[in-house]
């Protein structure tokens, strides 16, 4: 069987290992590591990367690869499993998307050793993560108190993406371009496949999401060929070709009437917005028939604020889907 080396050390078949990789200190001495699970299998096959906690309150992501080390669902037959339940240490104990400089990691990539703390993490992802794979599913949720419904993001026009989105089997595959300076940006120039699973809010696990993660992720592996048996899937994947924001305009109170993954028709009423003292309410319709594939859940918007995120299914070209 050839070498593996991750993060500079040398993993056998059979071997299980935790590396730590050394991120930077606090002002109090405390270090910040970041911790790798590798597990290789004892059959030769492709190495799958499990990202999670990008962003620091994202935590539906890190529960599904913790639940998946902690069920013993990495210790596949052929190739190696490669779990990062926490990237970001720093947005992870402040409860925040961002580290303490306020910068984005997805937004860092390919990142500098020396530079900002968000570009120092995406520096090591780069150098000592990426080599090493060849596919990846990094997870995210929805953010400022946003749900997404579950769904896989990838380019498309790439078919070895559109082969791991059918595998996975999320209720949604959306078609998103690469987000700049993003880690799927990044791995696609190394020719590494990463898809990206959004599910839930951040700060709030969605245990339907997690369990949607968890098993989409064995279908990767049984896709993959890494195990023998997945657990098969209960709702339709339908494929998302563009989607839209419908968007406040009047600041109030936001009611909606509609769930995230409903089918919605065109001028079906959504909610409705109210200010604090009773004098307007405003009925929002849908400006098109489409799937609620996101969700604001905060009550007090202001004005252009994103409500409801629309999926379209048909070739008409809308809008930009987004989060990650």
């Amino acid at each position: 069987m050839k070498e593996l080396v991750i993060a500079s050390q040398h993993i056998e078949p059979g071997e299980f290992k935790e590396i730590n990789i050394n991120i930077a200190r606090l002002p109090s001495r405390t270090m910040i590591d970041t911790p790798i699970y590798v597990y290789r299998g004892p059959e030769e096959g492709p190495v799958l990367a499990l990202t999670a906690c990008m962003h620091g309150d994202e935590i539906n992501g890190m529960e599904i690869v913790r639940r998946i080390l902690d069920n013993g669902f990495n210790r596949v037959k052929r190739g190696t499993v490669l779990c990062m339940p926490i990237i970001n240490m720093y947005g992870f104990l402040n409860y925040s998307r961002e580290v303490p400089d306020g910068k984005d990691v997805n937004r860092s990539f390919p990142g500098s050793k020396t530079g900002s703390l968000a570009s120092r993490v995406a520096w090591h992802l780069t150098h000592e993560i990426i080599p090493a794979m060849d596919y990846g599913i990094d997870f995210h949720t929805g953010g400022a108190m946003r749900t997404n419904y579950p769904q896989v993001r990838c380019v498309m026009q790439n078919k070895k993406n559109v082969e791991l989105a059918a595998a996975f089997h999320s209720p949604f595959t959306i078609d998103a371009p690469f987000r700049p300076h993003s880690l799927r940006q990044t791995a696609a120039k190394y020719d590494k496949n990463i898809i990206v699973y959004e599910g839930g809010e951040s700060i709030r696990y969605d245990q339907f999401a997690i369990q949607e993660g968890v098993n989409g992720t064995l279908r990767i592996m049984k896709y993959l060929n890494m195990i023998d048996e997945a657990p098969k899937p209960t709702i339709e994947n339908k494929i998302i070709w563009n989607s839209s924001w419908v968007r406040a305009k009047y600041a109030g109170l936001f009611q909606p009437n509609v769930h995230s993954g409903e089918l919605l028709t065109k001028n079906q009423v959504i909610g409705n917005i109210t200010d604090p003292f009773g004098s307007f309410t405003e009925t929002l319709k849908a400006p098109s028939g489409g799937y609620v594939i996101g969700l604001n859940n905060n009550p007090v918007v202001n004005a252009g604020d994103a409500l409801v995120h629309l999926g379209h299914d048909d070739v008409c070209k809308i809008g930009g889907s987004g989060e990650e």
